[in-house]
């Protein structure tokens, strides 16, 4: 894929798109299965989250992965019910669940970031020492731009007001 400033937005957007469609394809659903473990965009958050703060409590996790409380809950039951994490009363206050993993849950984790950083490691070692300068200055501004667009997100959202007669 070579997008190029001369090319028109469309003919860029075109090469984009086929090189998705080619990658796509790349991607089987056992290769797929195996990086994540057959586990949703949120259980991978939510394991992040228990992976750097060790437990946490449901408000922490729908904050985490923007969502509702009940929506988060029912990630949590969900993860429980399939042995991943487990529900707690914190020691120290009694009214609060603390949610953290379970030892299978753990192992999973860690499977997942295993085959994460093989698959990763494979990928960069056919990068020069130029090309991973390249790719590291490509992936700031990739980072900034999408920062950017969280900004004015933030700053559009409006009251909606709704007539009611």
């Amino acid at each position: 894929m070579i997008l190029k400033e001369n090319n028109s937005p469309e003919e860029n957007f075109r090469q984009f798109t086929d090189y998705i469609e080619e990658v796509k394809e790349l991607l089987s659903s056992d290769l797929w299965g195996n990086i994540f473990l057959n586990c949703s965009k949120n259980e991978v958050l939510i394991f992040w989250l228990l992976y750097r703060k060790k437990e946490v409590n449901m408000s922490e996790i729908a904050e985490y992965i923007h969502v509702p409380l009940n929506t988060a809950t029912g990630i949590v039951s969900r993860m429980e019910k399939s042995g991943l994490v487990e529900r707690m009363r914190s020691e120290q206050d009694k009214r609060i669940v603390l949610i953290r993993f379970s030892s299978k849950g753990l192992a999973q984790f860690n499977r997942l970031i295993g085959q994460l950083m093989g698959y990763m490691a494979d990928i960069l070692s056919e990068f020069s020492p130029e090309e991973m300068k390249l790719l590291e200055s490509m992936m700031s501004k990739v980072k900034n731009v999408l920062k950017n667009e969280k900004k004015k997100e933030k700053n559009e959202k409006k009251v909606r007001k709704i007539i009611i007669e």
